[in-house]
């Protein structure tokens, strides 16, 4: 008996483990850019030069694991016409993403970020009926009802509001629903399986090239002239390393959505404390819990038609659960 007690015990400790290291591995990354992009010390307000970076040390490290030393595989079937219409589509909304979220970092702050992202399943069941993935019901219109609500409240108890901002953080939410719609349409209907690594394998790269385009006349003739070229060899290894370490451990499939919920409310409560611009309401707070209720709600109402879906062997009618998680990433 002690055995298998003590067996079971490991296991506990080492899911808790990786949950604890995700949370704080994730909202270092989201801080980390909040810092980068408005510190004057570092001076590199370039969100699009930072997501770039990202990307490139992405898919180097996929590259290295795959390839070079083999402890992780990609699954294979991928030809030049599949990678073309199907993965250039969704790296390009994955470099929209993350461009856009963190651009909207220069104009407001990472809670204000974290509230309106809550917005994320109102855009993608709007783009799946559109696109005849889901079906519109009385119970998602409530759900989708309490979500818009607790968003606006949340965004009426911003102190200073920032439009601008907002804008840029709403298209990044609209990017990564249309990844969502993209990854259902061209990936699972066509019966492509690709484990999570080989997703980061292909979609990385093509990330990369999407954002290098921009930045070349974006924001590289800016930094050429202000000449912030110069990084200490530290701030440019965590630049680019914490964020691939915390897509890694997103990859290790032992973190469901309420524990990403948790990692959400660490970051608003947090960021009031390490950023000056984050001040945080009680009406702020209400609006972002009202949100998260009607996101748990509408996860739930997703595991229990996916179970009932697998439990009478029917094809998959609609798109995956969503995390609030994803931009600014």
């Amino acid at each position: 008996m002690a055995d298998p007690n003590r067996k079971w015990l490991r296991q506990e400790f080492a899911t808790y483990a990786y949950i604890l290291l995700y949370i704080a591995l994730s909202s270092g990354q989201i801080f980390f850019n909040k810092w980068v992009l408005s510190s004057k010390e570092i001076n590199f307000p370039y969100p699009l030069g930072l997501t770039l970076l990202h990307m490139v040390f992405s898919s180097a490290l996929c590259f290295m694991l795959t390839k070079v030393l083999k402890i992780m595989k990609v699954e294979e079937g991928m030809t030049p016409d599949i990678y073309i219409s199907s993965v250039v589509p969704i790296g390009a909304m994955f470099a929209m993403t993350l461009w856009l979220g963190n651009t909207a970092y220069l104009y407001i702050s990472v809670a204000f970020a974290q509230m309106l992202k809550a917005i994320m399943p109102v855009a993608v069941f709007i783009l799946g009926v559109l696109a005849g993935l889901e079906v519109m019901s009385c119970r998602m219109l409530l759900i989708m009802s309490v979500i818009s609500f607790g968003v606006l409240v949340a965004s009426y108890g911003e102190i200073s509001i920032s439009w601008i901002g907002v804008v840029y953080q709403m298209g990044g939410v609209v990017g990564e629903a249309l990844r969502l719609i993209f990854m259902e349409i061209f990936v699972k209907r066509k019966g492509l399986k690709l484990n999570p690594i080989s997703v980061m394998y292909y979609v990385s790269p093509c990330s990369a090239l999407c954002l290098l385009i921009p930045w070349i006349f974006l924001e590289r003739p800016k930094m050429d002239a202000q000449g912030t070229w110069s990084f200490k060899p530290l701030i440019l290894i965590l630049f680019v390393r914490l964020p691939s370490i915390s897509q890694f451990f997103v990859i290790i499939q032992v973190l469901d959505n309420s524990r990403g919920v948790v990692k959400d409310w660490v970051v608003v409560l947090l960021s009031a404390l390490l950023f000056a611009d984050t001040k945080l309401t009680l009406i702020n707070l209400l609006g972002y819990a009202i949100a998260i209720a009607g996101v748990a709600a509408y996860n739930n109402h997703k595991l229990k038609k996916e179970a009932s879906r697998v439990s009478s062997d029917e094809p998959a009618q609609s798109i995956p659960l969503v995390s609030t998680s994803t931009s600014n990433q």
